[in-house]
């Protein structure tokens, strides 16, 4: 075996969770959406694969981003971070041997975990039409290679399954029983159709549990505390600020497009560019010219 890469990142992580308090996790979709999610005070975002593939291609989530593609996106949007990033690394992009590529290869970029699910490739939204599941014979096996990737990268793997839809909670909750023998970091059934479910989840199997909590999807929208109380260390928002972001955008286009002023749409300048980072870079350089004078 060789040395294990170690992961600052990971490690944040680990530690955060061993708080056992719920830990709400606003989803990044480039760069600018994990400065500002860093800046409002949150220790953990996770690349989207849903907000990514809308932020750099234009196009939805339905398997059409590379593995390439995402790397690159994580390693321009981890750029100005200083709190762990998880990534959705989708069904690992192949056979076995292609998971254990990705989980290594988002180890090495700092990820702080990976995200391996049972879809069948292309993947879909997990709200959205179209998607079904491999056999669960499959996605064991992606997971313990996802597992066994991780033997050599100091990463966290956050297990997934979507067969609630397609095949029921008992075969979703089965599915994750087997993730976290094998050994998966971090559990999470997606698309659960009630408070009640979400409770089973949580007390069926044991283990590290994360909520996603999209809005105007198929799984309620509870409050943080609820969500800790039922047991969960990990309350994701995949599309809080891409929505946001759109919604703003769409209302300053109108208002552009019919001649108004957009001006009740906009940020201060001021903090725009500090927001940015305008105000540090040039302390910086001042200081770097003073102190060659």
């Amino acid at each position: 075996m060789s040395q294990m890469n170690t992961n600052t990142m990971a490690n944040r992580l680990r530690s955060l969770l061993a708080h056992d308090k719920l830990v709400r996790m606003p989803c990044c979709f480039d760069a600018l959406s994990a400065k500002l999610i860093e800046q409002a005070g949150f220790e953990l975002t996770f690349l989207s694969g849903f907000g990514a593939s809308a932020s750099r291609l234009g196009v939805p989530d339905t398997g059409l981003m590379s593995y390439g593609e995402v790397l690159d996106q994580v390693r321009n949007a981890m750029q100005p971070l200083r709190i762990p990033m998880m990534v959705d690394g989708d069904t690992g992009y192949g056979n076995p041997m292609n998971v254990m590529r990705t989980v290594t290869g988002f180890a090495r970029a700092g990820c702080a975990a990976v995200m391996i699910e049972d879809q069948v490739a292309p993947k879909r939204c997990g709200h959205t039409e179209g998607k079904s599941v491999v056999g669960r014979s499959e996605a064991i096996e992606r997971i313990h290679a996802a597992v066994d990737a991780r033997s050599d990268n100091d990463i966290l793997i956050l297990a997934r399954t979507d067969a609630r839809r397609e095949h029921g909670l008992e075969e979703a909750l089965v599915r994750m029983e087997a993730f976290s023998k094998i050994g998966a970091d971090i559990l999470f059934v997606e698309e659960p159709y009630s408070k009640e479910e979400m409770a089973t989840i949580c007390a069926s199997v044991e283990g590290v549990h994360m909520a996603n909590m999209l809005e105007g999807g198929q799984t309620p929208i509870l409050p943080p505390e609820e969500l800790e109380a039922l047991g969960f260390s990990i309350a994701a928002y995949p599309i809080t600020l891409l929505s946001a972001a759109m919604k703003a955008m769409n209302a300053a286009l109108s208002d552009l497009a019919a001649g108004r002023s957009t001006e009740r749409h906009l940020l201060d300048f001021a903090d725009l560019r500090r927001q940015i980072g305008f105000d540090d870079y040039h302390a910086k350089a001042n200081a770097l010219k003073n102190r060659a004078e």
